[in-house]
């Protein structure tokens, strides 16, 4: 596709853990069945699409930089169920003006998480896409796809994305451990194939990693050449982009090649007051969830909050020089 040759000053990309973001039909080969109207949780349409708006407001307003209006050019979404659930947030919600695109996998995840690329084909145009199948090793249930993505930007380079949500702690760290270096054994092995192509390549892996940064699988990507970008990112009063029992921590990372490090604006978690809620129990705040255990927050959009990248376009040209 040919892009407009309007003077373009940023690339924003986007991280977001999305939290259950569920449509309310019963899928008979997924186990869903928490999130249905007749559910404990009382999944209703009307809950739904409250959910969708409030992660479609919070899309828009990470677009805003040093002033100016917009919206991201590349939002990676973690944890959405379908390709309903991505045709009702890019054509029906909040976003339906925004002109976003979207790529998603269809994942073997034993509730049909799933993970997506939402695009502006004004600044991104895919080229290539596909998802990477993690096999379970003994023990491990079916977890999601690795979404893979290259496209062109607006300055004519190839960008490479791959979009993660890696196994969860649910059953202990040190148990899950291996899950998640299986996952990241699996994107080591698709970054080396592109560097293999194009040694320079510019390449991003982002979302959920369900992994601090001291640990393990997240230094699997450090060594395979990639930099963690959102290591000291921080926002106005969030520390990181999760809250466990009052205590701050990333879960979520954008990593990044070496080839974009020197168009690197910033990196930061966007936490706008309506992304947050007083925590109660340990003080502070906490990012505003949709529910608390089974307790209902209209307000609430998700139990994580959104990374942000931006990346300098004349920097990006320069490297052409």
């Amino acid at each position: 596709m040919a892009f407009s040759l309007l003077l373009v000053s940023f690339l924003t990309f986007v991280e977001l853990n999305c939290e259950n973001l569920f449509d309310c039909k019963h899928d008979s080969l997924r186990n869903d069945t928490e999130f249905l109207p007749d559910s404990p949780r009382r999944w209703k349409p009307w809950r739904y699409w409250k959910k969708l708006n409030n992660i479609a407001q919070c899309i828009i307003a990470t677009g805003e930089y040093q002033g100016r209006s917009g919206i991201p050019d590349i939002v990676a979404l973690c944890e959405v169920e379908n390709d309903s659930v991505m045709r009702d947030l890019t054509k029906r919600s909040l976003l339906r003006n925004a002109g976003y695109e979207y790529l998603m996998t269809d994942s073997g995840d034993p509730r049909g998480m799933d993970v997506a690329l939402l695009y502006s084909p004004f600044s991104f145009a895919p080229l290539n896409h596909r998802s990477l199948r993690v096999k379970p090793m003994k023990g491990m249930e079916a977890t999601r796809d690795v979404l893979y993505v290259s496209g062109r930007i607006i300055t004519g380079d190839t960008l490479h994305v791959f979009v993660v949500h890696a196994p969860s702690r649910r059953y202990g760290e040190r148990i899950t451990r291996p899950y998640r270096m299986a996952v990241a054994e699996v994107v080591a092995r698709s970054v080396d194939s592109v560097r293999a192509l194009s040694p320079h390549a510019d390449i991003v892996v982002a979302g959920d990693f369900n992994a601090y940064n001291s640990e393990r699988s997240v230094s699997r990507y450090i060594s395979g050449g990639l930099f963690d970008v959102t290591a000291a990112a921080k926002g106005s009063r969030a520390k990181a982009t999760y809250r466990y029992k009052g205590r701050w921590g990333s879960l979520d990372h954008i990593f990044m090649s070496k080839s974009l490090l020197t168009a690197v604006d910033t990196a930061y978690i966007y936490d706008a007051p309506f992304l947050l809620e007083d925590d109660a129990v340990y003080g502070g705040v906490r990012p505003y969830r949709t529910y608390s255990g089974y307790k209902y927050s209209a307000g609430g959009t998700s139990d994580h909050l959104p990374l942000k990248v931006v990346l300098r376009i004349d920097c990006l040209r320069e490297r052409r020089r």
